[in-house]
Protein backbone atom coordinates (compact mmCIF):
# COMPACT_ATOMS: atom_id res chain seq x y z
CA UNK A 1 0.00 0.00 0.00
CA UNK A 2 2.53 2.54 0.75
CA UNK A 3 4.30 1.69 -2.92
CA UNK A 4 1.15 2.40 -4.14
CA UNK A 5 0.59 5.68 -2.77
CA UNK A 6 4.22 7.30 -3.02
CA UNK A 7 3.94 6.19 -6.54
CA UNK A 8 0.61 8.24 -7.08
CA UNK A 9 2.21 11.28 -5.48
CA UNK A 10 5.49 10.88 -7.81
CA UNK A 11 3.31 10.70 -10.66
CA UNK A 12 1.48 13.90 -10.23
CA UNK A 13 4.49 15.45 -9.62
CA UNK A 14 5.85 14.74 -12.74
CA UNK A 15 2.79 15.88 -14.44
CA UNK A 16 4.29 19.32 -13.44
CA UNK A 17 7.27 18.23 -15.17
CA UNK A 18 7.96 20.90 -18.10
CA UNK A 19 9.11 17.42 -20.34
CA UNK A 20 5.75 15.59 -19.43
CA UNK A 21 3.54 19.09 -20.45
CA UNK A 22 5.47 19.24 -23.57
CA UNK A 23 5.01 16.08 -24.22
CA UNK A 24 1.02 16.07 -24.20
CA UNK A 25 0.91 18.45 -26.84
CA UNK A 26 1.66 16.07 -29.31
CA UNK A 27 -1.30 13.60 -28.98
CA UNK A 28 -3.89 16.72 -28.31
CA UNK A 29 -2.26 17.93 -31.82
CA UNK A 30 -3.02 14.56 -33.89
CA UNK A 31 -6.27 13.89 -31.66
CA UNK A 32 -7.19 17.30 -32.42
CA UNK A 33 -6.79 17.33 -36.29
CA UNK A 34 -8.64 13.62 -36.44
CA UNK A 35 -11.34 15.65 -34.12
CA UNK A 36 -11.63 18.79 -36.47
CA UNK A 37 -12.01 16.75 -39.59
CA UNK A 38 -14.64 14.65 -38.54
CA UNK A 39 -16.91 17.49 -37.14
CA UNK A 40 -16.18 19.17 -40.52
CA UNK A 41 -17.07 16.45 -43.13
CA UNK A 42 -19.17 14.03 -41.11
CA UNK A 43 -20.81 15.71 -37.99
CA UNK A 44 -24.01 17.72 -39.86
CA UNK A 45 -24.37 14.70 -42.07
CA UNK A 46 -24.23 12.10 -38.85
CA UNK A 47 -26.62 14.29 -36.64
CA UNK A 48 -28.86 14.15 -39.78
CA UNK A 49 -28.48 10.91 -39.87
CA UNK A 50 -29.02 10.50 -36.38
CA UNK A 51 -32.31 12.26 -36.12
CA UNK A 52 -34.42 10.96 -39.05
CA UNK A 53 -33.49 7.26 -37.07
CA UNK A 54 -34.75 8.40 -33.54
CA UNK A 55 -37.67 10.11 -35.62
CA UNK A 56 -38.70 7.01 -37.21
CA UNK A 57 -38.73 5.26 -33.91
CA UNK A 58 -42.33 5.43 -32.38
CA UNK A 59 -41.47 5.22 -28.89
CA UNK A 60 -38.61 7.71 -29.23
CA UNK A 61 -40.83 9.79 -31.44
CA UNK A 62 -43.77 9.27 -28.52
CA UNK A 63 -41.58 10.04 -25.84
CA UNK A 64 -40.30 13.51 -27.55
CA UNK A 65 -44.14 14.72 -28.42
CA UNK A 66 -44.59 13.96 -24.30
CA UNK A 67 -41.37 16.22 -23.67
CA UNK A 68 -43.02 18.85 -26.24
CA UNK A 69 -46.11 19.03 -24.12
CA UNK A 70 -44.19 20.22 -20.87
CA UNK A 71 -42.56 22.94 -23.11
CA UNK A 72 -39.45 21.09 -23.50
CA UNK A 73 -38.90 21.17 -27.81
CA UNK A 74 -35.48 22.57 -27.16
CA UNK A 75 -34.35 18.73 -25.91
CA UNK A 76 -35.68 17.18 -29.12
CA UNK A 77 -33.03 19.53 -31.25
CA UNK A 78 -30.13 18.48 -28.92
CA UNK A 79 -30.80 15.25 -28.61
CA UNK A 80 -29.66 14.10 -31.78
CA UNK A 81 -25.86 15.78 -30.66
CA UNK A 82 -26.15 14.02 -27.66
CA UNK A 83 -26.41 10.20 -29.24
CA UNK A 84 -23.68 10.91 -31.85
CA UNK A 85 -21.12 13.21 -28.72
CA UNK A 86 -22.39 9.72 -27.15
CA UNK A 87 -20.72 7.46 -29.63
CA UNK A 88 -17.82 9.92 -30.05
CA UNK A 89 -16.65 10.05 -26.96
CA UNK A 90 -15.35 6.36 -26.20
CA UNK A 91 -13.22 6.72 -29.61
CA UNK A 92 -11.91 9.40 -28.18
CA UNK A 93 -11.14 8.43 -24.78
CA UNK A 94 -9.32 5.14 -26.83
CA UNK A 95 -7.58 7.34 -29.43
CA UNK A 96 -6.08 9.07 -26.76
CA UNK A 97 -5.23 6.06 -24.92
CA UNK A 98 -3.03 4.98 -27.98
CA UNK A 99 -1.31 7.56 -28.50
CA UNK A 100 -0.38 8.25 -24.98
CA UNK A 101 1.13 4.86 -25.05
CA UNK A 102 2.83 4.82 -28.25
CA UNK A 103 3.65 8.82 -28.03
CA UNK A 104 4.14 9.85 -24.33
CA UNK A 105 5.11 6.63 -22.43
CA UNK A 106 8.36 5.75 -23.57
CA UNK A 107 9.69 9.05 -23.18
CA UNK A 108 8.30 9.28 -19.21
CA UNK A 109 9.65 5.90 -18.43
CA UNK A 110 13.02 7.16 -19.80
CA UNK A 111 12.17 10.36 -17.19
CA UNK A 112 11.26 8.21 -14.04
CA UNK A 113 14.09 5.69 -14.74
CA UNK A 114 17.20 8.64 -15.27
CA UNK A 115 15.56 10.09 -12.44
CA UNK A 116 14.87 7.86 -9.80
CA UNK A 117 16.66 4.24 -11.46
CA UNK A 118 19.45 5.31 -13.38
CA UNK A 119 21.50 1.97 -12.33
CA UNK A 120 17.83 -0.25 -13.20
CA UNK A 121 19.45 -3.04 -15.94
CA UNK A 122 17.94 -2.82 -18.99
CA UNK A 123 16.76 -6.14 -20.46
CA UNK A 124 14.66 -5.47 -23.24
CA UNK A 125 11.99 -7.81 -22.94
CA UNK A 126 9.83 -6.06 -25.21
CA UNK A 127 9.44 -4.54 -28.24
CA UNK A 128 7.94 -1.70 -30.27
CA UNK A 129 5.43 -4.15 -32.57
CA UNK A 130 4.91 -6.00 -29.59
CA UNK A 131 3.63 -2.99 -27.88
CA UNK A 132 1.52 -1.99 -30.00
CA UNK A 133 -0.13 -5.42 -31.15
CA UNK A 134 -0.95 -5.74 -26.94
CA UNK A 135 -2.34 -2.05 -27.55
CA UNK A 136 -4.38 -2.16 -30.20
CA UNK A 137 -5.62 -5.77 -28.97
CA UNK A 138 -6.39 -4.71 -25.60
CA UNK A 139 -8.35 -1.92 -27.03
CA UNK A 140 -10.29 -3.77 -29.97
CA UNK A 141 -11.54 -5.89 -26.98
CA UNK A 142 -12.45 -3.12 -24.53
CA UNK A 143 -14.07 -1.27 -27.14
CA UNK A 144 -16.11 -4.33 -27.82
CA UNK A 145 -17.05 -4.68 -23.73
CA UNK A 146 -17.88 -0.94 -24.19
CA UNK A 147 -20.60 -1.78 -27.19
CA UNK A 148 -21.93 -4.85 -25.26
CA UNK A 149 -22.54 -3.28 -21.90
CA UNK A 150 -23.71 -0.16 -22.97
CA UNK A 151 -27.52 -1.52 -22.43
CA UNK A 152 -26.18 -1.87 -18.61
CA UNK A 153 -25.06 1.51 -18.87
CA UNK A 154 -29.23 2.60 -18.05
CA UNK A 155 -29.05 1.05 -14.65
CA UNK A 156 -27.51 3.57 -12.71
CA UNK A 157 -25.74 1.61 -10.35
CA UNK A 158 -24.11 0.03 -12.83
CA UNK A 159 -23.33 3.09 -15.25
CA UNK A 160 -20.99 3.83 -12.23
CA UNK A 161 -19.31 0.36 -12.25
CA UNK A 162 -18.77 -0.88 -15.78
CA UNK A 163 -17.13 2.02 -17.62
CA UNK A 164 -14.26 2.70 -14.95
CA UNK A 165 -13.39 -1.53 -15.06
CA UNK A 166 -13.39 -1.27 -18.37
CA UNK A 167 -11.02 1.53 -18.39
CA UNK A 168 -9.24 0.19 -15.51
CA UNK A 169 -8.54 -3.33 -17.24
CA UNK A 170 -7.79 -1.69 -20.68
CA UNK A 171 -5.24 0.89 -18.05
CA UNK A 172 -3.69 -2.32 -16.79
CA UNK A 173 -2.86 -4.20 -19.89
CA UNK A 174 -1.88 -1.61 -21.78
CA UNK A 175 0.93 0.28 -19.45
CA UNK A 176 1.54 -2.75 -17.39
CA UNK A 177 2.88 -3.65 -20.42
CA UNK A 178 4.67 -0.51 -21.97
CA UNK A 179 6.19 0.68 -18.88
CA UNK A 180 8.10 -2.60 -18.28
CA UNK A 181 9.38 -3.31 -22.37
CA UNK A 182 12.27 -1.69 -21.84
CA UNK A 183 13.73 -2.57 -18.23
CA UNK A 184 12.34 -6.35 -17.87
CA UNK A 185 12.95 -9.56 -19.80
CA UNK A 186 9.85 -10.88 -20.95
CA UNK A 187 9.88 -13.82 -18.18
CA UNK A 188 10.14 -10.77 -15.28
CA UNK A 189 7.37 -8.97 -17.05
CA UNK A 190 5.34 -11.75 -17.03
CA UNK A 191 6.44 -13.06 -13.42
CA UNK A 192 5.97 -9.12 -12.03
CA UNK A 193 2.51 -8.81 -13.42
CA UNK A 194 1.17 -11.97 -12.34
CA UNK A 195 2.14 -11.02 -8.55
CA UNK A 196 1.36 -7.52 -8.72
CA UNK A 197 -2.23 -8.08 -10.69
CA UNK A 198 -4.47 -6.91 -8.16
CA UNK A 199 -2.45 -3.52 -6.85
CA UNK A 200 -1.63 -2.65 -10.64
CA UNK A 201 -5.29 -3.49 -11.54
CA UNK A 202 -6.83 -1.28 -8.66
CA UNK A 203 -4.63 1.41 -10.02
CA UNK A 204 -5.97 0.91 -13.36
CA UNK A 205 -9.41 0.93 -12.21
CA UNK A 206 -8.81 4.43 -10.55
CA UNK A 207 -7.52 5.80 -13.46
CA UNK A 208 -10.42 4.36 -14.94
CA UNK A 209 -12.48 6.66 -12.26
CA UNK A 210 -10.18 9.94 -13.10
CA UNK A 211 -10.64 9.13 -16.86
CA UNK A 212 -14.45 10.26 -16.07
CA UNK A 213 -13.46 13.57 -15.08
CA UNK A 214 -13.03 14.87 -18.30
CA UNK A 215 -16.89 14.29 -19.04
CA UNK A 216 -17.78 16.32 -16.46
CA UNK A 217 -16.71 18.64 -19.12
CA UNK A 218 -19.83 18.07 -21.03
CA UNK A 219 -21.90 17.96 -17.37
CA UNK A 220 -20.60 21.97 -16.86
CA UNK A 221 -20.95 22.79 -20.27
CA UNK A 222 -24.73 21.95 -20.93
CA UNK A 223 -26.26 22.96 -24.11
CA UNK A 224 -23.51 25.32 -24.56
CA UNK A 225 -21.03 22.11 -24.85
CA UNK A 226 -22.60 20.62 -27.27
CA UNK A 227 -23.14 24.23 -29.56
CA UNK A 228 -19.40 24.41 -29.35
CA UNK A 229 -18.89 20.90 -29.29
CA UNK A 230 -15.24 21.27 -31.74
CA UNK A 231 -13.85 23.07 -28.95
CA UNK A 232 -15.31 21.13 -26.11
CA UNK A 233 -14.32 17.82 -27.54
CA UNK A 234 -10.46 19.57 -27.73
CA UNK A 235 -10.60 20.26 -24.54
CA UNK A 236 -11.86 16.83 -23.61
CA UNK A 237 -8.76 15.19 -25.70
CA UNK A 238 -6.23 17.60 -23.15
CA UNK A 239 -7.33 16.29 -20.18
CA UNK A 240 -7.85 12.62 -21.33
CA UNK A 241 -4.12 13.10 -22.30
CA UNK A 242 -3.30 14.28 -18.81
CA UNK A 243 -5.05 11.95 -16.93
CA UNK A 244 -3.72 8.96 -19.06
CA UNK A 245 -0.14 10.61 -18.89
CA UNK A 246 -0.37 10.29 -15.06
CA UNK A 247 -1.44 6.81 -15.49
CA UNK A 248 1.58 6.23 -17.32
CA UNK A 249 3.83 7.77 -14.60
CA UNK A 250 2.22 6.07 -11.63
CA UNK A 251 2.54 2.54 -13.49
CA UNK A 252 6.48 3.66 -14.37
CA UNK A 253 6.76 4.23 -10.94
CA UNK A 254 5.48 1.60 -9.03
CA UNK A 255 6.53 -1.10 -11.94
CA UNK A 256 9.95 -0.22 -11.69
CA UNK A 257 10.61 -0.13 -8.26
CA UNK A 258 8.30 -3.32 -7.98
CA UNK A 259 11.16 -4.90 -10.73
CA UNK A 260 14.07 -3.45 -8.93
CA UNK A 261 13.13 -5.49 -5.56
CA UNK A 262 12.18 -8.17 -7.64
CA UNK A 263 15.77 -8.66 -8.93
CA UNK A 264 17.08 -8.04 -5.29
CA UNK A 265 14.49 -10.19 -3.53
CA UNK A 266 13.53 -7.92 -1.04
CA UNK A 267 10.49 -6.23 -0.24
CA UNK A 268 10.53 -2.46 -2.23
CA UNK A 269 12.11 -0.05 0.37
CA UNK A 270 11.02 3.73 -0.92
CA UNK A 271 12.40 6.55 1.27
CA UNK A 272 12.72 9.50 -0.85
CA UNK A 273 9.81 11.89 -1.13
CA UNK A 274 10.01 13.55 -4.55
CA UNK A 275 11.12 12.63 -8.30
CA UNK A 276 14.72 13.14 -8.31
CA UNK A 277 15.47 13.32 -4.77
Amino acid sequence: MNSLIDSFWRAAAYCLHPRVIGLSLLPLLVSGVLAFGFMFFFWEGAIASVRATLESWLLVESLLRWLDSFGLQSFRSVLANIVVLAGVLPVVILLSLLLVALCMTPAIVRLVAERRFPLLEKKRGGTLAQSVAASLGATLLALVLIVLSMPLWLVPPLVMVLPPLIWGWLTYRVFGFDVLAEHASADERRALLKAHRVPMLAMGVVCGYLGAVPSLVWAVSGVAGIIFAPFTVLLAIWLYTLVFAFSTAWFTHYALAALQAQRAGEPVVISEVLPGA
